[in-house]
């Protein structure tokens, strides 16, 4: 009876000096992430901060019709969905490259991460001389007979900021990528080489399906990485820039300005919505696939 009385005063410490360790983080997300967000869903239910009267769901009707937003998603959504991919894709490929014993592989692999030390508006910068109508890339295409391009007034445009949004990206996507393939069993390959499993065989039965949990960890930072692309848009073209790269966030920045609190509010539970849904398939894709690898 002492021996239990004890266990349950001891367990009982450990609780209160646990939830004392705890508190300050906790109050930190309540302060800086609860509140707000709690603070956004009220300003996306009223006519205005002033008179607070609710109006319910009709700020996101109203969004839901107001043709900037859609535009705004659709060039947003067109974005994620060619970019995403390609930096998952293109990172792996990489890392798959220098896995193997290349020469120059460490030099490689420092030019790729590069961009990650450089500031933004360094990078902007380098853009705006590469892809200015007067930019280098206009001079080299006029050397064989090519007419300019305004290249961030033009259809082209989105292509000059996925290609930006890979360079800085795909040397992070990388390292992770390469530090879950040296994690990979090396006696399940040995066997795979003994049972003469070729190199396509043992990457697609293999290890894909150990990479599953990385694949989605890249997925879903590239994901958010390409809704955050607006810092460097604002920089190369202001508040409005061209149809094609007009992103959700300009249009968010512009209902900041004109203090338009409860149409703001509604775009930006509209957008984490979407987020939790695509986050949430892609979980349980990732469970289903990645489940007897854990097993």
């Amino acid at each position: 009876m002492k021996t239990h009385t004890k266990l349950s005063r001891r367990t009982k410490k450990i609780r209160r000096s646990s939830g004392l360790f705890i508190a300050p983080s906790f109050l930190g997300v309540l302060l800086f992430f609860i509140l707000p967000f709690m603070v956004v869903i009220y300003y996306s239910l009223i006519d205005n901060p002033i008179s607070g009267n609710f109006v319910l769901f009709d700020n996101f009707k109203s969004i839901v019709g107001n043709a900037a937003f859609q535009k705004a998603v659709h060039n947003t959504a067109v974005f994620s969905a060619v970019s995403v991919p390609l930096a998952v894709l293109l990172s792996l490929l990489m890392a798959i490259v220098l896995e193997a014993k290349m020469p120059f592989r460490s030099q490689f692999r420092t030019f790729l991460l590069s961009p990650m030390m450089v500031p933004v508006a360094s990078i902007v910068l380098i853009w705006q001389v590469l892809f200015h109508y007067n930019g280098a890339i206009n001079d080299v295409l006029g050397v064989f007979g090519v007419d300019k391009i305004d290249w961030l007034k033009s259809d082209y445009a989105q292509v000059v900021v996925v290609i930006l949004f890979l360079w800085k990206n795909l040397g992070y996507n990388m390292i992770l990528f390469m530090a879950a393939l040296a994690s990979i069993p090396k006696d399940i390959l040995e066997v795979a080489r003994l049972e003469s499993a070729t190199p396509l065989q043992t990457f697609f039965y293999i290890k894909i399906r150990y990479l599953s949990s990385t694949l989605l960890f890249v997925t879903i930072m590239s994901l958010i990485n390409s809704f955050k692309v607006f810092r460097e848009v604002y920089l190369l073209t202001g508040d409005y820039p061209y149809d094609t790269i007009y992103m959700l966030q300009h249009f968010m920045n512009n209902k900041f300005k004109s203090l338009d609190y409860q149409t703001l509010s509604a775009a930006a539970i509209l957008m984490s919505l979407v987020m939790v849904v695509i986050i949430g398939i892609l979980f349980v894709a990732e469970d289903r696939f990645g489940k007897d690898v854990e097993g």
